[in-house]
């Protein structure tokens, strides 16, 4: 069974300024996002999520993905996921389609990534802030490449629906600053592979 999908958006902002100055290369953000119905919406507490993931998940990723690089092309270098689900789901119902390699390998292997993509999942209701973190496609510990997409939709999700989002950067975040956390296990004498020191 295909996803239904109400409505998809493109956001784009690209950053010239920040902290009163100028950007010699101005940094892109840019995030895909379906708004669909929650396949699980009314069925009451559904022991077996993997029919909806495995497809749902599949097809938006596949569809987020070519919207994403419409615009990027080969310049992304940061990524990330989240999702929202209306008050009528759950938590795991937004997490079920973004948590699977089914609609994140969609995004991952088109960019040829090496990290995991960043996610946030939450639950709410319509206009709730839709957050989706980013970090460098191929270093995990690079810190100038962590930023936050912020958005909202005034009509969704509904009770019954599922926002599904993708984003990317092309840049770091403007002026970054604060190393990398290889940096601060150096400092502290803790190696990449402990960096707890346990």
């Amino acid at each position: 069974m295909s996803a239904q999908i109400r409505r998809t958006i493109l956001h784009q902002q690209t950053t010239h300024e920040e902290g009163g100055k100028p950007l010699a290369t101005p940094t892109l953000l840019v995030a895909a996002i379906a708004i669909i119905r929650n396949p699980w919406f009314g069925r009451g507490f559904v022991e077996d999520l993997k029919p909806e993931t495995r497809t749902h998940g599949e097809e938006i990723g596949r569809l987020l993905t070519g919207m994403i690089l419409d615009v990027t092309g080969d310049r992304l270098e940061g990524y990330g996921k989240a999702s929202l689900v209306g008050i009528g789901g759950e938590t795991e119902h937004a997490q079920a389609l973004t948590h699977t390699l089914w609609f994140g390998n969609q995004f991952r292997n088109a960019v040829q990534a090496k990290t995991y993509l960043a996610f946030a999942n939450m639950r709410g209701g319509p206009g709730c802030p839709l957050v989706i973190p980013l970090m460098d496609k191929h270093d995990a510990g690079r810190r100038s490449h962590y930023q936050t997409i912020h958005l909202n939709i005034p009509d969704a999700p509904a009770d019954d629906e599922i926002v599904v989002a993708l984003g990317a950067s092309v840049g770091g975040h403007p002026h970054h600053r604060i190393g990398n956390r290889y940096e601060d296990l150096k400092d502290m004498g803790h190696d990449v592979d402990n960096p707890a020191g346990i």
